[in-house]
């Protein structure tokens, strides 16, 4: 491949997203922020009860039976959806700039990200894009596995630790590498 240095350059002087509107007051943001660095980040909150307290009054809409570990970073809880028997590993990242939608009996291993933000490489000016994330019923996100946005992770689909999900997950299916492929059927016994 030759490249052709004189080509457009990124210029992030450039960049502006004053489309994009995360909700919430300033304020709340701000609030938030503290909220989210005192309970959650900090691993020396263990108390799950109290986190998921802390979701619902900042607009989650939480079910029963949820379990938060340490370390869990959440951008903004009034895009965040979680159903009833979830679990959230240590250290995962939900960077919900929009909707993230977690079903029912969901587990999410230590370290994994939700991300729903990313950048257009394509423009000079690196413009922020968004898109929703939906796990379905029984997905499992394994350790360290990032999905990306505008991603759906179908009913008891399973992405392998350490792998990327770039496009949605057929249910019952188990994916694995970067990106994610299909590697075989998940079959519960």
């Amino acid at each position: 491949m030759i490249t052709d240095f004189r080509q457009k350059k990124v210029d992030l002087a450039a960049y502006n997203n004053d489309w994009y509107e995360p909700g919430g007051s300033a304020f709340k943001r701000t609030l938030w922020y503290f909220v989210n660095a005192l309970f959650f980040i900090n691993p020396l909150n263990p108390v799950s009860a109290l986190k998921v307290l802390l979701l619902r009054l900042f607009g989650a809409r939480i079910g029963k039976g949820v379990v938060i570990k340490s370390g869990v970073n959440v951008k903004y809880p009034w895009h965040l959806q979680v159903g009833n028997h979830v679990w959230i590993g240590e250290n995962v990242w939900i960077d919900d700039l929009v909707k993230v939608t977690i079903g029912d009996n969901t587990t999410l291993s230590q370290g994994c990200m939700l991300l729903t933000g990313s950048h257009d490489y394509k423009q000079p000016t690196f413009d922020l894009v968004v898109g929703e994330i939906h796990l379905e019923e029984g997905a499992w996100i394994g350790a360290k596995a990032i999905v990306c946005p505008n991603v759906t992770c179908g009913s008891h689909s399973v992405l392998a630790a350490g792998s990327v999900a770039t496009k949605n997950l057929e249910p019952y299916t188990i994916y694995q590498g970067n990106p994610a492929e299909a590697k075989r059927e998940r079959i519960l016994e």
